[in-house]
């Protein structure tokens, strides 16, 4: 399948609603833990495929603000395994030359998480392949909020008037801010929602929805399989058909 993707035509940046964890387990008569653990190979897959693709960049929803009301055992185990995963992925990162990085409200993590991130984002800073990003307590609505605080404080300052307000402004407040915004967007696990996920990089994304697959079972095939599919649609971003072919 690998083979039949045009290359140059290949969407900039991949955004993963990565769902199914728990309901993969519980079909398996296991904890929902033993699903985020079997979740591992499936990041993996889906990094190096893109890495040898030539994606820019690939967002993972790693970890939402809602998903603190998970119960509070899901939660710390969650949180060590974010420790551990990034620990054992960093050489294959390096050797890959990922550049990983962070969006959301990172500082709500446990210190043991922060110090793991930040040694990792340190240590890859000058890898120039895929940029690797886990939004990790982050939601698209407290972005949209954190951005608009932003330049609120500059027009409280007196160096921004609210009439210089654009979008290209909103943008570079954002946490994703210089990223290009997504161009195509994966949900395993068989809801079609984007459940408060980059609401603002989603505008014009092409989403792609898995029916009946979950998160662990993900391989670079089913990567291929979405991009195929992406690399078929018409993207007019308001145009005509006509207007796009005749550009």
């Amino acid at each position: 399948m690998k083979e039949l993707i045009d290359t140059g035509n290949l969407p900039k940046h991949i955004a993963v609603i990565m769902d199914g964890n728990g309901r993969w387990a519980q079909n398996q008569g296991a904890a929902r833990i033993f699903g985020h653990r079997n979740a591992i190979k499936a990041v993996r897959e889906v990094t190096e495929g893109c890495a040898e693709l030539g994606v820019s960049v690939l967002t993972l929803y790693a970890f939402s603000t809602e998903n603190w009301a998970r119960p509070e055992f899901e939660v710390k185990a969650l949180m060590e395994l974010l420790v551990q995963s990034i620990r054992n992925e960093l050489p294959t990162m390096l050797n890959n030359n990922v550049r990983m990085d962070t969006i959301g409200d990172t500082e709500s993590l446990p210190s043991s998480c922060q110090r793991q991130l930040a040694e990792a984002i340190e240590a890859t800073r000058q890898n120039t392949g895929l940029n690797l990003v886990l939004a990790l307590g982050y939601s698209g609505k407290w972005d949209i909020a954190q951005a608009t605080r932003k330049i609120a404080e500059d027009v409280k300052k007196g160096t921004l008037i609210p009439e210089e307000i654009n979008e290209e402004m909103i943008s570079a407040n954002l946490a994703t801010k210089s990223r290009p915004e997504v161009d195509l967007m994966l949900r395993t696990g068989g809801d079609h929602r984007i459940s408060n996920f980059l609401l603002w990089q989603l505008a014009y994304a092409e989403l792609y929805f898995y029916e009946d697959l979950f998160w662990p079972d993900f391989r670079r095939e089913h990567l291929y399989e979405a991009i195929l599919a992406y690399q078929n649609r018409e993207r007019r971003f308001g145009k005509t058909g006509e207007q796009v072919k005749a550009k």
